[in-house]
């Protein structure tokens, strides 16, 4: 099946309807580093809030890094942000206890930009929330571990975005950080864009390609 491209509106529109069916609904919502992923669910969730009052939470992607130390241990904090350096197997649990739906609350760790670590327990998804919106770069990456994700989401989402522009926010981002140039040239090409091409090319086809509308971000 050809994934259907959409805008804005129509991402709403797609996601609002799942708000009408009987259980608990999940959206995986993927895109390569700098593709606005966490702005575009913030504006989903904004939407949606307008006729579903407290029915719509977040589960971010980025709340299971492993923490720096566990990263240093590893030999791979320079390439935080890489699909190993996350715990799949924590996010895998946590979206389970969400789909049984037996707790009442279910606190979620979420991933502190400024601090550049995952805080433990940070938000609260309580019982009558009705549809969780999962953003990451790799809720649909088709390779171990991430592949026990798949049949877990209701509708997927791909934000496509071409390299170019991810390069510019990029940049953008790292030099807000203060970080010098042979900093940000790393992140950029021994790290960022090569895991973004990773979520392009190996990612299971979404349902929905979405196009951020102009001026969007």
């Amino acid at each position: 099946m050809v994934a259907q491209s959409v805008g804005f509106d129509e991402l709403v529109q797609a996601a609002g309807a799942l708000m009408f069916g009987a259980g608990r609904k999940f959206i995986g919502i993927a895109g390569a580093p700098g593709s606005g992923k966490s702005t575009t669910v913030e504006r989903l969730l904004e939407a949606l809030e307008e006729d579903h009052p407290g029915q719509v939470a977040i589960l971010p992607m980025d709340g299971f890094h492993y923490d720096d130390a566990v990263l240093h241990q590893m030999g791979r904090r320079p390439w935080k942000g890489a699909p190993d350096t996350f715990d799949v197997g924590g996010l895998v649990s946590v979206l389970r206890r969400l789909k049984d739906g037996s707790e009442t609350r279910v606190a979620v760790p979420v991933f502190d930009r400024d601090l550049e670590i995952s805080r433990g327990s940070a938000r609260i998804i309580p019982d009558d929330v009705k549809l969780i919106l999962v953003e990451g770069n790799y809720v649909l990456l088709d390779r171990t571990p991430w592949d026990a994700l798949a049949g877990m989401f209701d509708l997927t989402v791909m934000i496509d975005v071409p390299e170019e522009e991810l390069r510019r926010r990029l940049r953008a981002r790292w030099e807000h950080f203060g970080l010098t140039e042979d900093q940000i040239a790393h992140k950029l090409d021994g790290n960022d864009l090569p895991n973004g091409r990773d979520v392009i090319q190996g990612s299971r086809p979404a349902d929905i390609i979405y196009r951020q509308d102009e001026g969007s971000l």
